[in-house]
């Protein structure tokens, strides 16, 4: 048997009205329309009344309605196609979403975020949306050396940016570097990208100069457009100080921890184990600094490392770990901002993010002899 007032609290609450509003300020629900989505036709101590009520009331505009009305659903989508257990420990991520919530909240837009298994399933989330109208744009990430997501927003015609480049943004990265492109190396969407091919070049000239020349980089997943970029710098930096391959070149992961320590442990068991290795993210480099310690191999004294992205994991370890610093929330809000500027009419166009500095800590030093 139900007790009294059970269902009363089981019954949702009923969300306010246009007219619940009109009748509380005095109003025609006309007048509440124009108020509300700031038109001409009532005056400003109306639109004033009109707005103070809505908020008393908690009221919300409904998107399907907006969209079907031909307004902003006022919304921003991301999607993920990613394995979910590298994301939970990664701060990249969390870092670059703080940066775009920064930029969306300031204009009262929600962020749509979302995880999926797979590029197809990611497409299928961008028509889902699309057909809907739940989201006015979206921001692509993790592009792909063979991607078909730009292509298709293009087709349905969702306003896009692409936050990193194509496996060769602008100039090969392999040709002494140049000025960004003006325009954008996907004719269709504007870009958002970092020069990983110059970042790299720092890190390999910190450690030729420290004498290393078995230097291993860790990579993440392939088929990644800036992993490709980090693998092929690599190689042209190696080449540019007529380094062996065989003892400069790259392997790649999932970026998690416990494929970031199998690779430190197979690189370690190596005839010529590396006297160096760059990782590509924090977990992966404090993951191989442990399998290190564990085998009584000292850090920087026989093996040297560095982590591509700064993170406080970097700061706590000990010995401190060199590692790449970069801006990641202010890339964030880069990206936001030229979605906004997509979405406000501007043209299509490719903007460089701030190049990252390479700070050198503890973990990095002169390899031993021999």
């Amino acid at each position: 048997m139900t007790a009294p007032g059970e269902a009363a609290r089981r019954k949702p609450a009923r969300r306010p009205t246009i007219k619940d509003i009109a009748r509380r300020a005095g109003v025609s629900e006309s007048a509440v329309s124009f108020a509300l989505n700031d038109r001409p036709g009532v005056s400003q101590d109306t639109r004033a009344r009109v707005r103070r009520v809505a908020e008393e009331l908690g009221w919300q505009a409904n998107s399907a309605a907006r969209a079907l009305s031909g307004e902003r659903a006022g919304a921003m989508g991301l999607v993920l196609a990613r394995p979910a257990q590298t994301l939970g420990v990664e701060s990249f991520f969390l870092q670059l979403v703080s940066g775009i919530q920064e930029v969306l909240s300031a204009r009262q837009i929600a962020l749509l975020f979302q995880v999926v298994e797979d590029l197809d399933a990611e497409r299928a989330l961008y028509r889902r949306w699309w057909a809907e109208r739940r989201v006015d744009g979206v921001l692509v990430v993790d592009p792909r050396t063979a991607d078909p997501r730009p292509e298709l927003l293009a087709a349905l015609g969702l306003p896009a940016v692409v936050v990193g480049g194509p496996a060769t943004p602008g100039p090969d990265p392999a040709e002494p570097a140049t000025e960004p492109a003006t325009t954008p190396p996907h004719p269709l969407l504007s870009t958002v990208w970092a020069d990983d091919a110059k970042a790299m070049a720092r890190v390999l000239d910190h450690l030729y100069g420290l004498g290393h020349r078995r230097i291993v980089h860790i990579a993440g997943l392939p088929g990644l457009a800036h992993t490709a970029r980090r693998i092929q710098s690599l190689r042209t930096e190696a080449d540019r100080r007529g380094l062996d391959r065989r003892q400069v070149h790259s392997v790649t992961t999932d970026y998690s921890d416990a494929e970031g320590a199998e690779a430190t442990r197979r690189l370690l068991d190596s005839a010529r184990p590396p006297t160096a290795l760059i990782y590509d993210n924090d977990v992966m480099a404090v993951a191989g600094a442990s399998v290190a310690a564990g085998r009584g191999i000292p850090v920087p004294g026989a093996l040297s490392i560095v982590a591509w992205d700064d993170s406080a994991l970097c700061r706590v370890t000990h010995p401190r770990l060199t590692a790449l610093v970069r801006d990641t929330p202010g890339f964030g809000r880069l990206a936001a901002q030229e979605l906004l500027a997509v979405l406000d009419g501007g043209p299509l166009r490719t903007v460089q993010g701030e190049l990252p500095h390479l700070e050198a800590r503890e973990s990095t030093a002169t390899p031993p002899p021999g």
